[in-house]
């Protein structure tokens, strides 16, 4: 089967293919000459993901999936939550919005935090969504070279790493991503979920 992930996201592109390997035939907007800026303007990640999946299949007609993820932290009462991606502004880049959430919890002893990735399916106009959450820790520095945007700060309960310290398949095989594309890959992988679509 093959599916478009709409994201312009290469970081996204790379786990993804990785979790899934030949599960799926992914193809990435620019396999399908899609240049455009996707929207992004709704006030939750599930809204999100499908105006994203959305975009997609009423301008090209191709199935397709989009995620949408967000780190809620509970002292910053569920910040950056669905604004994580740009939370220290609109051109904003991944160190600079963990350096806001550092400067926020500075002197904060909760740094309990959840990350939360819903990912929005659409197969023949028919609509699916799956989740995956993991919780955690803020660390209060940077730690570790491997992974993207807040991964650098993010222990998973019960690790001592962060995921910017796991490999691609250690991170996948526990993270708020890896178990949504779980989810997706055991739904796919039935195709009574979705021939008589």
């Amino acid at each position: 089967m093959n599916l478009v992930f709409a994201t312009n996201n290469f970081n996204k592109l790379m786990e993804i293919n990785q979790l899934i390997s030949n599960k799926i035939n992914i193809l990435s907007l620019k396999d399908i000459n899609c240049h455009s800026k996707i929207p992004e303007t709704n006030p939750t990640l599930i809204q999100n993901a499908f105006q994203k999946a959305e975009f997609i299949y009423e301008k090209f007609g191709l199935n397709s999936f989009a995620d949408d993820t967000g780190l809620e932290i509970d002292a910053l009462f569920g910040e950056p939550g669905v604004y994580s991606a740009r939370y220290a502004g609109e051109e904003c880049n991944a160190f600079q919005n963990i350096q806001k959430v550092l400067k926020k919890l500075d002197g904060i002893s909760n740094r309990k935090a959840v990350f939360k990735t819903v990912i929005a399916l659409i197969i023949n106009g028919q609509k699916f969504s799956f989740e995956g959450s993991v919780h955690g820790v803020i660390t209060s520095d940077l730690i570790g070279e491997n992974g993207f945007g807040y991964d650098p700060i993010f222990r998973p309960l019960s690790y001592n790493q962060t995921f910017a310290q796991m490999s691609i398949e250690e991170k996948g095989s526990i993270s708020h991503r890896g178990i949504a594309i779980g989810k997706l890959v055991e739904f796919l992988s039935d195709t009574n979920n979705y021939k008589n679509i």
